[in-house]
């Protein structure tokens, strides 16, 4: 163990869970009954940001004029039901997740999960990775901030609930705008180059790996040296 208590805040889209596949899926079903269409790129620059901010963008740019509140929390219900049926019956761990977390726990770090996802979303996913007792000391879901990524909100309240300083915690992320967020919020960060992501795009994050299977403890200790 070390003197200093350090802690690993983990985004869970893209970085725990291989979620990529089926959250487009969701995106086109529940906007083909809308007549709107979801583009991969309106997905990937959306990916790690709240769902507001792409249902905004692409019903107005289809022509159906700025949605109300009530609207947006209706189609945010309906594409996150829909994720779930997805992945009911076969929940997509990334290989090597509940390994890293565990490693990370036994060697002393505090683990939180940091996620604009919905409560019912990250629920399943902590369900999925099946760590038990020893699964995360804190989580934070899109319910709990008013800013989602890039904005630091997110990882800055994990590390409150952690009792962490921001410069004692290292961002595992995956989408640009979660790397961005780690970095604004005093914090290291490392990506994983999951589905849909390339390591040009990933180039603000201190370290990047290709895969969750290849992080070592002793890499993540050695950034925070």
């Amino acid at each position: 163990m070390h003197a200093e208590i350090h802690a690993a805040i983990f985004d869970l889209d893209g970085t725990l869970v291989d979620s990529y596949d089926a959250h487009y899926e969701a995106w086109r079903a529940i906007s083909a009954t809308h007549g709107v269409a979801v583009t991969v790129e309106d997905y990937y620059s959306h990916f790690g940001r709240r769902n507001e901010d792409l249902l905004r963008e692409c019903w107005l740019r289809a022509g159906k004029g700025e949605l109300t509140h009530d609207e947006i929390a209706a189609l945010d219900h309906e594409k996150e039901a829909a994720y779930r049926a997805i992945v009911a019956s076969r929940f997509p761990i990334m290989d090597g997740a509940r390994e890293l977390v565990a490693s990370l726990r036994a060697d002393g770090f505090r683990t939180a999960v940091g996620s604009s996802g919905p409560p019912a979303n990250v629920a399943l996913a902590i369900e999925g990775l099946s760590l038990g007792a020893a699964g995360f000391d804190a989580v934070v879901t899109g319910r709990d901030v008013k800013r989602s990524k890039p904005d630091p909100e997110c990882f800055l309240l994990a590390a409150e609930r952690l009792s962490i300083p921001p410069s004692r915690c290292v961002v595992f992320e995956d989408a640009p705008a979660g790397i961005t967020a780690a970095k604004a919020a005093g914090m290291r960060c490392i990506a994983i180059t999951s589905k849909g992501h390339t390591v040009e795009r990933q180039r603000e994050a201190d370290l990047v790996f290709p895969d969750v299977k290849t992080v070592t403890v002793a890499a993540v200790r050695a950034l925070l040296q």
